[in-house]
């Protein structure tokens, strides 16, 4: 039985939206913790140029976990993740691709899975356009609950924008998030392959979840 998620008022006050500055310390910290993914292996300079690209698109919501004045985990997710992407690239090709191509010179091998980015929205499913797509703490604030406060902050600001389900894709294999994702009440409805890897999608219902509430905690975001 899932039952609703226990606040404690000292970790939320830590909890704010994503902001410019805070961009450096945010591609560091997701480079550290996923440095085999495909936007970490293009490197620090690329994760900074994506990051400052992300958060000038209305379809973004970021999330970040801060003690005295320090970046400490963060959350990345979006209202229309296939369209933010789509117009992200647009808008921002030129500082994206110098990036990018930065990137490939050290790790020209990622050349081929970037070509392949673009399917992974219709193998994940755009019918559900709110996702969560990064997640990142510092290794001691494992099992402090920082990260359900952070998750939750994140399935309430789109619930209050009116989503009904958020989606969630990880790699198939990954025991410790299907435990994780199945304590929160996700239910896994799909798999597929990308970049050669099986990849499970898990679905949350916003609106039967005793986890989540219909109000915005970050009015401003």
């Amino acid at each position: 039985m899932i039952r609703p998620f226990p606040i404690d008022p000292a970790v939320l006050a830590r909890i704010r939206p994503m902001q410019r500055r805070d961009v450096p310390q945010v591609a560091r910290q997701h480079h550290g913790a996923m440095g085999p993914s495909l936007w970490a292996r293009l490197g620090t300079p690329f994760l900074e140029a994506l990051y400052r690209a992300l958060i000038d698109s209305p379809h973004f919501l970021g999330f970040v976990h801060e003690e005295d004045g320090r970046v400490r985990g963060f959350i990345a997710g979006s209202t229309d993740t296939a369209r933010m992407f789509r117009e992200t690239s647009s808008a921002h090709w030129p500082s994206l691709g110098l990036a990018a191509a930065r990137g490939l010179v050290r790790r020209p091998a990622a050349a081929l899975q970037l070509l392949r980015t673009g399917s992974y929205f219709e193998r994940s499913g755009d019918e559900i356009p709110g996702e969560s797509l990064f997640c990142s703490f510092e290794p001691d604030l494992r099992g402090t609950r920082v990260s359900g406060h952070i998750n939750k902050v994140l399935f309430d600001e789109l619930r209050a924008r009116g989503h009904a389900r958020v989606k969630i894709t990880t790699e198939a294999d990954n025991e410790g998030s299907s435990r994780q994702l199945s304590s929160w009440g996700f239910v896994a409805d799909r798999r597929f392959t990308f970049y050669g890897k099986a990849m499970q999608r898990w679905v949350l219902d916003l609106t039967s979840s005793p986890r989540v509430e219909p109000v915005s905690r970050h009015p401003a975001v």
